[in-house]
Order: structure tokens, then C-alpha cells, then sequence
């Protein structure tokens, strides 16, 4: 089942000034593991710039009322080039094309993650509020970056990951 985002926060729902703009979305599936995992909330911005790296959600180009998230990778002539983080998952780009910019409708910028199976004890805790709560960043494709020698190569590809 695809990704489907909550509606609440669009433009034109209520609210006032920026805030109108901020809603929520959520993760059903695993096509961005290991960026989001389902259950994962994410903090979204509607109407927001996309630029190519950021997680965003985009109203599915044969189902209209489906909305979905994934990486916007790059712009293409039809929109953007939308692809999930797992590669094993190939509900994206690779299965309809480019997405036109009138589906894009919000960027990703916070991740927050449900507390699941943790102890009750202070160190368990602590451990999901230290990664609960993640900004997501911007992820530049691997496939762009001509390094200029192989020990280059080796670290941008860990900084990457």
C-alpha cells in the first residue's frame, strides 16, 4: 500500500498566516526505508519549493486522490523524477514517468518516529527521544557527483549515506 499523507494543513483549510501551510503526513509502506519507516510521521510544508534531495508529497499521477511520498531525485521535461529511498519497492518514477509539478504538493521537514518497543527504563527512553524527532535533509543523487579521484569517491559516498 502506497504512502498516504493527511490533509490536514493544506492551504485553504482554515488557520492563519504561515501555519495554514504546515500538515502532517504519514508513512504506510517501506519505499523509503531506511529514510522512513511506516508509521513514521512527517512535518510537511504544502505549496513548499522542491529541490532535487528533498522528501516530498506527491499526489499519485494515475490516482489523483492517492498521495504519496518519496525523494524528488531530479527535473525532467514532464516534472519531477520521484523515486522511493528502498530500491526494492518500485512504486515511483520507474513505474509512471515524471510527475508534473501540479502534483507536487509539499516538502518534508521533519520526521517524527512513534515510540515502538521500547523498555521502561531511562536509557530506552532516552534513546527514542534522541532520534524521535529528525529533520530530513536534503540527499544529493550519488549518480551526480564526479569525483576527481577514488579516495574522493570513497568519502562523498559516505557522507551520502
Amino acid at each position: 500500500m502506497p504512502e498516504r499523507a493527511r490533509e490536514q494543513g493544506q492551504p485553504g483549510q482554515g488557520g492563519a498566516g504561515p501555519l495554514r501551510r504546515i500538515g502532517l503526513a504519514e508513512v504506510y509502506n517501506p519505499s523509503m526505508l531506511p529514510t522512513l519507516r511506516p508509521g513514521d510521521q512527517l512535518i510537511v510544508k504544502w505549496g513548499d519549493a522542491v529541490r532535487a534531495g528533498d522528501v516530498v508529497v506527491v499526489r499519485h499521477p494515475f490516482q489523483h486522490d492517492l498521495l504519496i511520498v518519496k525523494r524528488a531525485v531530479e527535473r525532467r521535461a514532464g516534472g519531477w523524477w520521484v523515486m522511493g529511498d528502498n530500491p526494492a519497492v518500485r512504486n515511483d518514477s520507474r513505474e509512471f514517468g515524471a510527475v508534473p509539478d501540479e502534483l507536487v504538493v509539499a516538502r518534508a521537514w521533519v520526521r517524527l518516529r512513534p515510540p515502538r518497543g521500547i523498555q521502561p527504563n531511562v536509557s530506552s527512553v532516552a534513546g527514542w527521544v534522541l532520534g524521535a524527532v529528525r529533520p530530513l535533509v536534503r540527499v544529493r543523487p550519488l549518480s551526480r557527483v564526479r569525483p576527481r579521484s577514488a579516495s574522493a569517491a570513497l568519502s562523498r559516498r559516505f557522507r551520502a549515506r
